[in-house]
């Protein structure tokens, strides 16, 4: 995929106002699961996350999608935790991408981890995208909403998506402001490579499986690899993306 169709976003919020249900409904509008797949908070895979209804751990996944210009464009979109003990893994999230997109509850307006997300947001350079998600809520206040983003956030409230991620109203103009908006990757013209651990998990099998995001160069199955934090060199044994479970890929 040539570098200018590549977009890579995260999804940042206050806890409960539809970040998962929002990623759910790009998901299924971009052709990456099933009908029969769709359920709810399919990116949230611990227990403990599916129980409580919140995100805990980034979760990656790879997206491809035919934008309104006939072109083809891979989105990589990383669904963040909303709740305020999680910052760390937001920003770490965060440092990965372009832009984000910034969800905000048509009835519960702007609260305080909206504002903490926005400034890991502004402080990491990246383009934000303000959706107004449950816009069919009876009581939902759009035009206050937009108040808000402009007094508050001091962002533009005329950029601004109107969505219901529960109904799948809005998907497709928040695909097409991704594409628009979200600036593609940079290289440096270092020749080795370069990438960011932003997450990981044990698998029992495979073990250690870092979730990285390359900067420059490229990852392959036999490569060694040195981290910089620990200053040891290990062997990748396999690569490959999310959509959204695992497979396999030649290179990243």
């Amino acid at each position: 995929m040539d570098i200018e169709r590549i977009r890579n976003f995260s999804i940042i919020a206050h806890i409960d106002h539809g970040k998962t249900t929002l990623s759910d409904r790009l998901l299924h509008r971009t052709g990456t699961i099933s009908d029969r797949d769709m359920e709810n908070q399919l990116l949230d895979s611990m227990d403990l996350e599916k129980e409580r209804g919140i995100t805990i751990k980034a979760h990656p996944v790879t997206m491809y999608y035919t934008a309104a210009d006939g072109v083809k464009y891979e989105l990589n979109l990383i669904d963040t935790p909303g709740h305020v003990d999680f910052s760390y893994e937001v920003s770490r999230s965060l440092s990965a991408c372009e832009g984000a997109l910034l969800i905000v509850d048509a009835a519960q307006g702007v609260e305080a981890q909206t504002v903490a997300n926005v400034n890991l947001a502004i402080n990491q350079k990246l383009a934000i995208i303000p959706v107004i998600n449950k816009i069919d809520l009876p009581h939902a206040d759009v035009d206050g909403v937009k108040r808000q983003l402009e007094e508050i956030l001091a962002i533009p409230a005329d950029d601004a998506v109107l969505a219901s991620a529960k109904e799948g109203i809005g998907t497709e103009e928040v695909l097409e402001a991704i594409v628009r908006h979200v600036p593609h990757p940079w290289t440096t013209s270092t020749p080795s490579l370069q990438a960011l651990v932003f997450d990981s998990y044990f698998d029992s099998y495979r073990g250690v499986v870092p979730m990285v995001r390359v900067f420059n160069g490229q990852i392959q199955a036999g490569m060694s690899v040195k981290m910089l934090h620990s200053d040891k060199t290990i062997e990748v044994k396999e690569v490959g993306s999310f959509n959204p479970k695992p497979y396999k890929r030649d290179a990243l």
